[in-house]
């Protein structure tokens, strides 16, 4: 039990790391090549948007929180006192 409990606490601080390292990975639905062929027409793909690039779950997740914390803390008082 605490060996699973190991293996799932690792998998997901690798995960968490390779998430602020490396926040995007290639587009799935055009396979990194940012256009998609259908019917003899090459057009952009709507999910990337010819950028070849979407970004990782855990990093919208991370990005997610830091906001909804950013809009829940009271602001800096020291930083302007007219404000």
């Amino acid at each position: 039990m605490a060996l699973a409990s190991l293996l799932i606490l690792l998998t997901a601080a690798g995960y968490a790391g390779l998430c602020s390292v490396k926040p995007f990975a290639p587009c799935r639905k055009c396979s990194g090549t940012g256009v998609r062929t259908r019917h003899r027409t090459v057009t952009l793909c709507r999910r990337c948007h010819g950028t070849r690039a979407r970004l990782r779950i855990g990093r919208r997740l991370l990005n997610d929180s830091r906001t909804i914390h950013a809009h829940g803390t009271r602001p800096d008082r020291k930083a302007a006192p007219w404000q």
